[in-house]
């Protein structure tokens, strides 16, 4: 709570800079629903092919909780299936391989490249890179009446605006437990869709397939009558609205089930410096960009692609009092209502950005 911003404190302690010339072979593992650490391996096996590339380094990417690949079967996340057992795979046919050619030299090589399991079609995908190489970074646009587009806004003066209030966040599940839990993070957002402080955005039905692997980004324009707020992005998979022959839709999920893909904070703060934070002008048009972590995902057929934008995500992110202090050190007066306007308009188009494989 001394050091609330990336200063020596942090910056001590970052093992990035020391991934650096490592010979034996690595298999970097991580869960695509890690409500830990998603970017420790991403960033790991990024760094590990920069700065040691003559080592043999795979990257292995499942539908998995933190530690799910050990101690789950993978089958499922909540009320999200996967169509099998994708944990006891990976132990019996990559984990147990590669130990065996490299601790006692028998069997193969395990080929040292990606093997990443995509959501929504539930099959695992061998890549020769990560990202994939081919994806084509595609721009989905805040429309107006709540239409997310591949075109961009024509008009030069939209927006869809909130009021944040610090007293009444927006809660990060609809499940009431004093544990944080882990299956949030594919969790149905309909809750939080029926709250007024939260902006809705959505594709129309997809005619054919649409498949998103690789790192999701945000840039939204916004203003606000206050000097300070944070900045969630969902992206979500809204399933059909109908059932077919009256049952559940497929994955066991129900008709217009929401399910989180991939959700980011940004403390707008340190939207140009995690160092050096900058107050808001209020009432100014400002960029706020980051990065969401890597997906691999297919929305299918007649499902939507849904964007929500918020302010608050209680308690999993702490609130922001929406004035410009240390947070850690504020007080009662320090937090006020604030209304947040997110912009749609020609030279202020609001958008995520997806790596779409096909």
């Amino acid at each position: 709570m001394s050091h609330g911003t990336y200063d020596s404190f942090w910056q001590e302690r970052n093992l990035l800079p020391h991934i650096r010339a490592i010979t034996p072979a690595v298999m970097v593992v991580g869960g695509l629903f890690d409500a830990e650490d998603l970017y420790g391996p991403l960033s790991f096996y990024t760094m590990m092919k920069k700065e040691s590339p003559g080592t043999p380094c795979s990257l292995i990417l499942g539908p998995w909780q933190h530690g799910g690949w050990a101690r789950t079967p993978g089958s499922s996340l909540g009320d999200v299936e996967f169509g099998g057992k994708t944990s006891i795979y990976y132990r019996d046919s990559v984990e147990f391989p590669f130990f065996n050619f490299y601790l006692k030299r028998e069997g193969e090589a395990p080929l040292p490249t990606p093997l990443v399991f995509e959501t929504g079609s539930n099959r695992w995908m061998r890549y020769v890179q990560w990202p994939p190489s081919g994806a084509a970074e595609t721009s989905f646009y805040f429309r107006e009446r709540g239409v997310l587009s591949v075109e961009p806004p024509p008009g030069k003066n939209g927006y869809d605006e909130y009021v944040s209030d610090p007293a009444r966040p927006v809660p990060y599940t609809n499940v009431v437990s004093i544990l944080r839990g882990v299956t949030y993070v594919v969790e149905d957002q309909r809750f939080a869709s029926r709250r007024p402080d939260v902006l809705t955005f959505e594709t129309a039905p997809l005619e054919r397939a649409l498949t998103a692997a690789g790192p999701v980004g945000a840039e939204l324009h916004v203003s606000m009558t206050g000097t300070d707020a944070d900045f969630i992005v969902k992206v979500i998979d809204v399933f059909p609205d109908t059932t077919i022959g009256g049952h559940a839709s497929e994955g066991g999920l129900g008709a217009g089930y929401q399910m989180l893909v991939r959700a980011e904070v940004m403390r707008g703060k340190f939207r140009n410096s995690m160092s050096v934070p900058e107050p808001f002008v209020p009432g100014k048009v400002t960029p706020v960009r980051f990065q969401l972590r890597d997906i691999s995902h297919t929305f299918l057929p007649g499902h939507r692609v849904m964007v929500q934008v918020q302010s608050s995500w209680f308690p999993l992110v702490d609130r922001n009092p929406q004035s410009f202090v240390d947070i850690y050190r504020a007080g009662e007066g320090d937090f006020r209502k604030e209304t947040e306007r997110i912009y749609h308009a020609a030279g202020a188009a609001s958008r995520v950005i997806l790596n779409v494989l096909r």
